[in-house]
């Protein structure tokens, strides 16, 4: 009886971990509205159609590397390609991840080309815009070096998703931050680029009422393994219905 009582909860102890983890995701949610990338995604597409594939290139900085998660598998790029393959049946799907931490949208424009080229993509998914608001770079050099960096990108052949900056503290504290969105914004609208409106998506989660620790690390500026992994879920609705909607 005592064995058999021991052995039960045990089985509850070790499934507690996975119970509080599905429970969480629960939250992860955004309106309808956050999710339109506003964009076909041409190019994707017609990868999809013509040779059942999609190579996606994930450039981006700490975010984009998985700094802190507790397990690789839950860096958003990892998770998009997990949901890409559940949702596309029949597509060979392959995410590179080239998130390096530390860099800014000048360092990601001048390796453009030599990732592109090593890993040749249909569609790059471009997250910046964090450092530069945080660092404070001249808003006019970075529109400038955004620009530049979709222009050569779609010039060798790729759609482009923008993802703009994270809703954290380290972000918040700083004034004009809705500044470097706006051009970001305006940038993908102009080059018929995607846009993955993140700080929309995470001003929603703490507006309703779901505190920073739920999302971000203890340093205020990184997600934890719940907001990499919600980023990647909403990230892979978001591109499914692009690819798949009429």
């Amino acid at each position: 009886m005592r064995r058999g009582l021991a052995a039960l909860l045990l089985g509850i102890a070790l499934c507690l971990p996975q119970l509080a983890q599905a429970q969480s995701m629960t939250l992860c949610r955004a309106k309808s509205e956050m999710l339109e990338l506003g964009s076909t995604l041409p190019v994707a597409r017609k990868a999809m159609a013509e040779q059942k594939r999609l190579r996606i290139l994930a450039l981006g900085s700490s975010s984009t590397a998985g700094y802190g998660v507790s397990n690789p598998a839950f860096a958003y790029p990892m998770q998009l390609r997990i949901g890409l393959e559940k949702a596309l049946p029949g597509i060979d799907i392959d995410v590179f991840n080239r998130g390096i931490g530390g860099q800014d949208v000048e360092e990601m424009t001048a390796r453009m080309r030599s990732e592109m080229q090593s890993n040749p993509p249909s569609l790059v998914l471009w997250q910046t815009g964090t450092n530069a608001a945080i660092r404070q770079m001249p808003l006019d050099k970075f529109e400038r070096r955004l620009r530049e960096g979709i222009a050569l990108g779609k010039s060798l052949g790729s759609d482009f998703i923008l993802m703009n900056l994270q809703y954290v503290p380290a972000v918040v504290a700083v004034p004009d931050k809705e500044a470097y969105e706006k051009v970001m914004a305006s940038a993908a609208k102009e080059y018929s680029a995607g846009l993955f409106r993140r700080y929309d998506i995470m001003r929603g989660w703490y507006d309703d009422g779901m505190p920073y620790a739920q999302f971000v690390q203890l340093d205020g500026l990184h997600l934890n393994d719940f907001g990499q992994k919600c980023i990647g879920r909403l990230l892979t609705r978001s591109i499914v219905s692009a690819l798949t909607g009429p």
